[in-house]
């Protein structure tokens, strides 16, 4: 009895003991958290008061900061600005060569029914130098943009350096107009306005060569406007002083003038296409001079060309990167009325010359494409005096043509070898050429059209 009297005694005490415990515990919890609320209340209210004092100072000093810094940024401009320099153009560079293999005589090439111009006959056989290009452009300024492009040619015995192009170029004119002055590629055909190093071939096609001497160049201006429509459509118009071949003659003034009119459109995303229509004339030329057989001959009269110009496009999945096609068409017709002279004798005149090319190009892989093209010429030439026209070459009944075709590796978009292959069937003795031609890009390059 005692015993458990005394467990009970006992058991009693632990809980009196435990109870006073915890509550002397929770007493003890209660107190430190008053306390830490008071201390953080204080610190809340500390840095409230340090956030007020900053934003105050803040607000007013903002005056001051941003006049300090309007100052120092125009100083940086004004430091950069007379550190740089004041003219900052793009550069490029294309090497071009070629090794060419002839199996005619190039100095006795002809191209029956057609007066020829300087640059228009065949190169050297063997290693030779092609046509390569310098070319400087930048903005002038928000208005106008300018480029200047020299070309370089020649052989061992003679280098020649050549103004291709020397034009300015309006910028943001609005209302879709473009004008542009001074030396300048026409934008007559589809091929002309493009470099020779941009070109599917070594060469250009027999009617350019025949009408223009490999291109047409113009020293004029050119106005273009960009119709608000819906697909593309430009027109434009130039006017020239008509001293380059095929005008080629002195003028005081006006000299040439052209029109032209493109369109074109997509198809999908794959595919898509554009259609020129051009017009050129020059009237009272005067002695334009060709050489024929060592034979000079002069026309003096009125000169006519009109053209038509298609290219078609397909990308697998609008992606032309690793394959795409391109058909190329383009025709022209040439009438001119005048005079004839060769040998001291002259003749009247009655020119029809015309022709067309077509050609296609596969990029069948990433870095390989391949192409083919056709050129077809005719002639139809009469005068008073057909000795004349026989000595000038004018006087034909032969149908010029070509067969071509080539291979390129482009390992990048800066670096280009072809592999060329013409039978050229243009006069009675036909002639196998063969091209290997490369070329390469150095420096800033802009795109190219269309």
């Amino acid at each position: 009895m005692r015993q458990t009297l005394l467990v009970a005694t006992m058991t009693a005490t632990l809980v009196n003991s435990h109870q006073v415990f915890a509550d002397s515990e929770t007493e003890t919890i209660k107190h430190q958290l008053d306390a830490l609320k008071k201390e953080y209340e204080q610190r809340i209210q500390t840095l409230e008061a340090r956030l007020k004092k900053i934003e105050q100072q803040q607000k007013n000093a903002e005056p001051e900061a941003q006049k300090v810094a309007t100052e120092s940024e125009q100083n940086n401009e004004s430091s950069i600005t007379s550190a740089l320099p004041s003219f900052n153009p793009d550069i490029s560079l294309i090497l071009d060569g070629q090794y060419a293999y002839y199996s005619n005589d190039t100095q006795n090439y002809r191209l029956p029914g057609f007066m020829l111009g300087a640059e228009a006959g065949l190169g050297n056989k063997g290693f030779a130098l092609g046509e390569s290009e310098l070319t400087i452009s930048s903005n002038i300024d928000d208005k106008f943009f300018g480029q200047l492009t020299l070309a370089f040619s020649g052989d061992a015995d003679n280098t020649e350096v050549s103004v291709e192009e020397a034009f300015f170029q309006t910028l943001g004119l609005g209302y879709g107009l473009t004008l542009k002055g001074g030396r300048f590629f026409s934008a007559i055909g589809y091929l002309n306005e493009q470099h020779a190093h941009a070109w599917d071939f070594a060469d250009a096609p027999l009617i350019y060569r025949g009408l223009f001497g490999d291109q047409l160049v113009n020293d004029g201006v050119q106005v273009t406007y960009l119709l608000p429509t819906d697909i593309f459509m430009q027109i434009g118009g130039e006017l020239s002083a008509g001293d380059h071949f095929p005008a080629a003659g002195s003028q005081n003034g006006i000299g040439a003038w052209s029109l032209f009119f493109n369109i074109g459109d997509d198809i999908g995303i794959e595919h898509s296409w554009q259609l020129g229509v051009n017009y050129w004339q020059a009237d009272s030329i005067k002695d334009r001079k060709s050489n024929f057989l060592d034979t000079t001959s002069l026309f003096n009269g009125d000169s006519k060309i009109a053209s038509l110009d298609f290219v078609y496009k397909w990308a697998p999945n609008g992606n032309p990167i690793n394959k795409n096609f391109k058909f190329q068409f383009e025709y022209f017709d040439r009438h001119e009325d005048g005079s004839i002279a060769a040998n001291n004798i002259n003749s009247n005149y009655d020119g029809h010359q015309y022709g067309w090319y077509a050609q296609g190009i596969f990029q069948f892989m990433p870095q390989w494409k391949i192409g083919v093209r056709y050129d077809q010429l005719e002639s139809d030439n009469s005068g008073s005096n057909s000795a004349v026209l026989a000595t000038t070459g004018l006087l034909n009944s032969f149908s010029p043509k070509r067969y071509s075709a080539m291979l390129e590796w482009i390992p990048s978009e800066f670096s280009r070898i072809r592999l060329q292959y013409n039978y050229d069937n243009s006069y009675q003795n036909s002639d196998s050429q063969l091209f290997v031609q490369y070329t390469y890009s150095l420096g800033t390059h802009g795109a190219h059209q269309y």
